[in-house]
């Protein structure tokens, strides 16, 4: 085939070219970064990376998403590999994997943008919270505590304990020229910026840990095929312990909702193709299943790469199909290279990428116009770091449904008293058991000696407590030896 007819057959084979490589550029150091900081050999972010563009990029949802091993799970899978051992990581992602697929398939992958923005928010706040004070060990090679509490506890001991060592200091010092050069990345002249920051950052990192010769820990390198570990049967009966099934739905829950999440942002970056909803959600539990069958990473859509593959002038899919050809080859052709990457310096990445998690704008803006969904987002963040993942993401989805109802339970009492004759109460809204305290407090502050009319034909939804309620009172006001309650209703 000449190169005339392939370009007949694929039009934006050149964007899609260029834009693959700056993907490429933009996840390679992030799919190891997000290994490491998860306890998993190096190789496993990049097996991720390559499922979620050569499997995942493939198919039908969000053609200009990508997808790879994310930040937001990194707590998560820390958490599960200390917890159950890599072994089971694996069936996990698998069990993930298998639900997405089936939720794609009952077509409830719409119902995910339904999930309160505050509690995604709390969420990934949260995970950035947690994220940041772990790495901050790392970049000083120690030794973080298990829990999100410990973490940030722990760091002023931390700090003493690093400033009595030139090695820890060596490592806090590199890691933090990272962050450094990430920040400074964006004031740099635009042909600098053609590279990738966290590439860009990395590379410098590198060059000054070798130069130097610097006493840092570097990245272990266990070649591919090496670190890929196929599920056991013993791994599979792990999946009847119940802290195993919370992290499956965590797992779930999180992977999910931020992938859709992140494929409605990426809709709003460009004029192509929308998102199917039930397709995405169906494309990421066929990668999930994969990676999980490979004893890899959980996979989501992340936004980072994503944003880079739109503005780098993507214009199809193949953009990302092609980034996971070049984690392929890379993986397969210069696996040593990872061998020569400073762990303080991955540390770096994840604490900046932490720090862009955590929603410090969007915290002012809704305390400002809506307080009741800052403190969902406040609540969630905190109760991630008090106690869990998926306890923190349970409690802010219950403080999201509760404010919901109680906003939705609106309801108006009205009493007309024209000082003779029968009092008129108007009952308008939403009767619900939460606003029945209130309800009752007025119907019972009407005079005993007077015949009422209760009128509720303004009522679009009364319940059963509210029903019961009202009948109680209607019942208790006429035995006071009153004309009995006349009740109208729609």
């Amino acid at each position: 085939m000449n190169t005339s007819s392939l370009m007949d057959r694929l039009p934006h084979l050149r964007q899609d070219f260029a834009a693959s490589i700056v993907v490429f550029l933009v996840a390679l150091p992030l799919c190891v970064g997000v290994a490491v900081a998860s306890g998993v050999p190096a190789e496993l972010g990049l097996v991720t990376g390559i499922v979620g563009g050569l499997v995942t990029g493939l198919m039908r949802g969000s053609s200009l998403q990508v997808s790879g091993p994310a930040a937001g799970l990194t707590v998560l899978v820390f958490e599960a590999v200390r917890e159950y051992g890599l072994a089971v990581l694996g069936v996990v992602v698998l069990a993930t994997g298998v639900l997405q697929l089936l939720m794609g398939a009952l077509k409830l992958g719409r119902y995910f943008r339904a999930i309160s923005l505050a509690v995604v928010e709390g969420m990934l706040a949260g995970i950035g919270l947690v994220l940041i004070a772990g790495q901050l060990y790392s970049m000083a090679g120690l030794k973080a505590p298990a829990s999100g509490l410990d973490k940030l506890a722990g760091l002023p001991e931390a700090v003493v304990d690093a400033a009595r060592s030139t090695e820890a200091l060596t490592s806090v010092g590199l890691g933090a020229g990272t962050i450094a050069v990430l920040v400074l990345w964006q004031r740099l002249p635009r042909r600098v910026r053609t590279v990738p920051g966290a590439l860009g950052a990395v590379v410098l990192a590198t060059l000054v840990a070798s130069g130097f010769g610097l006493p840092v820990a570097k990245v272990e390198v266990r070649g591919l095929v090496g670190s890929i570990r196929l599920p056991s049967l013993e791994a599979f009966g792990e999946l009847a312990s119940v802290g195993v099934l919370g992290t499956v739905l965590a797992f779930t829950l999180i992977a999910s909702a931020e992938s859709l999440f992140s494929a409605a942002a990426v809709d709003r970056m460009h004029n192509g193709p929308r998102t199917e909803y039930d397709r995405e959600l169906m494309a990421q539990g066929t990668g999930n299943t994969l990676c999980g069958l490979l004893g890899a990473l959980p996979m989501t859509a992340v936004i980072v790469r994503s944003a880079a593959n739109v503005q780098a002038g993507a214009r199809t899919k193949a953009s990302r199909v092609l980034h996971g050809v070049w984690l392929l080859l890379f993986a397969a052709l210069l696996p040593a290279a990872l061998g020569v990457i400073p762990l303080p310096a991955l540390a770096g990445i994840l604490v900046h990428a932490g720090w862009k998690l955590v929603p410090l704008r969007e915290v002012v803006s809704l305390w400002r116009e809506h307080r009741g969904e800052a403190l969902i987002l406040v609540v969630t963040a905190v109760s991630i770091v008090a106690v869990s993942m998926f306890e923190g993401v349970l409690i802010g989805l219950a403080l999201a449904i509760a404010k919901t109802a109680w906003e939705a339970s609106h309801v108006r009492l009205e009493v007309i008293d024209k000082g003779a004759g029968p009092v008129q109460a108007y009952l308008s809204g939403n009767a619900t058991f939460l606003r029945l305290p209130k309800i009752l407090d007025s119907l019972e502050a009407l005079p005993q000696d007077r015949p009422v009319e209760l009128d509720l034909s303004g009522l679009h939804h009364l319940d059963h407590a509210c029903r019961t309620a009202l009948e109680n009172w209607s019942a208790r006001h006429s035995a006071a030896g009153t004309e009995p309650v006349k009740v109208t209703t729609g």
